[in-house]
């Protein structure tokens, strides 16, 4: 392990994260929320360990998936840690445990929260609290590859472990510029949200900190109602046709921007987590039509929720716990599905679901002719057995981190139930953030107790880094050169 290039590293998080809470320090001086404090000391904190850290370079630069994986892991629980001290320093959310449950389910784009009144929260934590969406989307450590471009042979384990799907590359020849890239799209995807929400008529801080929680398919709102608190056709639809674009692999964006729109729509990977949109949308919507007035209302809400759920944005306009049991079996398994590879969406991932049918249908081939040479395509291109070996290893680390979650959670002092810890515990790993029952979208995860929000918060990040770096961080073999 070279501890003195994940040392550096780790400093240049520390003083990325120092400048974004700057940012919401300026924003809680314009409202006049008188928070300095709460700001500053993390602030000075983070630049007491930063600066230190990287005022030399390391000479022995050495950087391979171990450290990548080790930096990345580590960097997001430090980052939750850090990032959780403006709610305690304030007195707005005075349990160490749930300010660390609220700041991880932010930076891991989850959007399960542990406040139930949200509105009586000052502007700056509101501010701070989805911009960590916003941050945690993308990733910060490709943030960083952006603004901080080291050698290209170490930068590219730090990506692969902090971007979601079964296999990353680059869009480009220079890695540095694949991140510029994919920030640039992302920006520019959240600006465009934000004006057609303020074109709509919804407040300029609600629609910078709701565009934050969709351009992060987070679902941190600003009301206690949820999005449907604005009470707004045209809001919601905006809303969740960006959740569905946020759930689409980035790589798709930068094919049409390049002129490449054929070769976009050819995406095996879209034309099935669009298909899957699509077909949920109306079957959910005929399902509920008898709970709402008309087809349009059904269709409405319909559209919202399975945007909002296969994105694992979590935003909610209905209390999908009270639709009927088809409509909530079928929610769950979009719980499961999640977005695409390459988005800034949870969930298995829509590509893992295409690898793991064609695989088992080529095993199923191979038992009927056991001498024939069958391979598995996606995209229109074999694919490498080292891939499908990480899609099978991925199902067995999910089900067993799965499996123990919820044996601890079932145990709370809550008595939750079975539907209630099974669902929680997944809406939690796959980042969705509202479950069933006492977890459901008009209520929250408040009424644990201390272990299991720890055993979530775990979850949460381990679920946004897709189990392997946070797993690693348990394994003896990581520290042994």
């Amino acid at each position: 392990m070279n501890y003195r290039m994940i040392s550096y590293i780790m400093g240049q998080i520390c003083k990325v994260e120092a400048a974004f809470l700057g940012i919401s320090l300026i924003v809680s001086i314009f409202y006049g929320d008188n928070l300095y404090l709460a700001f500053l000391i993390p602030i000075a904190a983070l630049l007491a360990i930063g600066i230190p850290l990287t005022l030399k370079k390391p000479t022995k630069r050495s950087f391979f998936a171990k450290e990548g994986f080790f930096v990345v892991a580590l960097s997001w629980f430090l980052m939750s840690l850090f990032g959780c001290l403006p709610f305690v320093i304030s007195g707005e959310v005075p349990s160490f445990v749930d300010a660390f449950f609220e700041t991880a389910s932010g930076f891991s784009t989850t959007g399960a929260s542990v406040i139930s009144d949200v509105e009586a929260l000052s502007h700056g934590l509101l501010f701070w609290r989805s911009f960590t969406h916003w941050l945690g989307g993308m990733g910060v450590l490709v943030f960083v590859l952006a603004i901080f471009p080291e050698q290209e042979t170490q930068s590219i384990f730090l990506m692969k472990a902090e971007s979601p799907g079964p296999k990353v590359g680059k869009i480009v020849s220079k890695l540095r510029i694949t991140a510029r890239i994919l920030y640039g799209i992302y920006v520019a995807l959240t600006v465009l949200e934000f004006i057609l929400l303020v074109c709509g008529g919804m407040p300029v801080f609600d629609s910078i900190v709701n565009s934050f929680a969709t351009a992060g398919t987070g679902g941190f709102s600003v009301k206690n109602a949820g999005i449907g608190a604005y009470g707004s056709a045209y809001c919601e639809y905006v809303i969740a046709a960006f959740m569905f674009i946020f759930g689409i692999n980035f790589n798709i964006f930068y094919l049409i921007i390049i002129g490449r729109v054929r070769e976009a729509m050819r995406s095996e990977e879209f034309r099935v987590y669009a298909g899957i949109v699509v077909c949920s949308v109306f079957i959910v919507a005929f399902n509920i039509l008898k709970l709402y007035s008309n087809f349009g209302e059904a269709f409405r809400y319909s559209f919202f929720q399975v945007a909002s759920i296969i994105s694992s944005t979590g935003f909610s306009t209905a209390d999908f716990d009270a639709w009927p049991e088809f409509s909530k079996m079928l929610i769950v398994i979009l719980m499961f599905i999640g977005a695409s590879a390459g988005s800034t969406g949870g969930g298995i991932k829509v590509a893992r679901l295409i690898l793991m049918v064609k695989n088992g249908i080529a095993e199923l081939r191979r038992c009927i002719s056991p001498n024939s040479v069958i391979s598995v395509k996606f995209e229109g291109k074999p694919v490498e057995d080292s891939v499908l070996r990480s899609t099978n290893g991925y199902f067995v680390a999910f089900f067993s981190v799965f499996a123990v979650s919820m044996l601890v959670v079932s145990f709370d002092a809550m008595s939750p139930t079975f539907t209630e810890t099974f669902t929680g515990v997944i809406a939690c790993l796959n980042n969705i953030g509202p479950a069933l029952g006492r977890f459901g979208p008009t209520q929250n995860y408040a009424a644990l107790g201390a272990l299991s929000k720890l055993v979530l918060s775990f979850d949460m990040i381990a679920g946004r880094l897709e189990l392997f770096p946070v797993l690693l961080l348990f394994s003896p073999r990581t520290y042994r050169n």
